[in-house]
């Protein structure tokens, strides 16, 4: 479960609803009571969902879930419906709307690259990288967790990653042994990941013998390559493949045979559309 502090839920709802909605005020409708159902035009995996019902529920409304983070909705499936005053339901809708569209979106195209990947190879992760929208970690986390993804690294602070940007203020940067065994020494607790930008550091990277070598932007026949010289060099390590990664190429690079596949496309799919609608309660 991903926790949202309410310091995070009062900003999003901040951004549009400081001084109320001026529209309802003006017509004096804001104490009726009513409904709004938020419904999916179109088929795909779900996201947003449990923020979204934080959202409302800030807003003293009273919310029903009709899916769940991670579930897959058919055309025109409600998603979540709320029911209170009408100055309430109308602060509420734009800010979940947004929420619901961006997180399906990310969610959704996650789900279908996995699902084209794991016709190739059904035990592969696919891991998002911190390189997303600023200010969306939090939704973007739960939209890739929803969608079948796991996450990269969330934090530079977390996990060990070694890139050329690292290696160039060492007096010998392509003492790749050297490095590896710094790594392990001063974190023996982290996986060891080292990042190589052609063949030829990839190469002199395995013979260092880190736990994950990741190839950065590599052609699929360099990929392959690589794939049968590995387990010679360094039996344990594993081949990771970074940059280039997207709905688009996924298949080829699933031929491949490299189990894990790292990139920030999902964060940039385009938003899922989603119907919000209003009306007073029938009494």
């Amino acid at each position: 479960m991903i926790y949202y502090p309410d310091a995070f839920l009062d900003n999003l709802l901040m951004e549009d609803i400081q001084y109320g909605d001026l529209t309802s005020r003006a017509l004096n409708i804001g104490h009726h009571i009513g409904t709004m159902t938020f419904t999916r035009r179109e088929a795909g995996c779900v996201s947003g969902i449990t923020l979204g019902c934080r959202l409302l529920e800030k807003l003293g409304l009273v919310v029903t879930t009709h899916l769940q983070d991670g579930d897959f909705a058919n055309n025109g499936d409600c998603l979540i419906t709320a029911e209170g005053p009408a100055d309430a339901l109308h602060q509420g809708w734009k800010v979940v709307q947004n929420v619901l569209e961006w997180s399906c979106g990310v969610s959704d195209y996650m789900a279908r690259m996995l699902e084209i990947y794991h016709r190739y190879q059904p035990q592969g992760q696919i891991a998002c990288t911190r390189k997303n929208i600023p200010n969306t970690k939090l939704l973007a986390t739960q939209a890739v967790l929803a969608g079948g993804g796991i996450i990269h690294r969330q934090g530079c602070s977390e996990t060990i990653l070694l890139f050329a940007n690292h290696r160039r203020f060492l007096s010998e940067p392509d003492n790749w042994a050297q490095h590896v065994k710094l790594l392990r020494q001063a974190a023996p607790e982290k996986c060891i990941v080292v990042e190589a930008d052609d063949i030829g550091q990839a190469r002199e990277a395995l013979k260092a013998r880190p736990d994950i070598l990741q190839l950065d932007k590599f052609s699929i026949e360099d990929i392959s390559l690589l794939q049968q010289e590995a387990p010679q060099i360094a039996p344990h390590c594993h081949l990771s493949v970074a940059g280039g990664i997207n709905l688009n190429t996924i298949e080829n690079y699933a031929q491949t045979g490299i189990t894990l596949m790292v990139t920030s496309a999902p964060y940039y799919a385009p938003p899922a559309d989603i119907k919000v609608r209003l009306h007073p309660k029938i009494k």
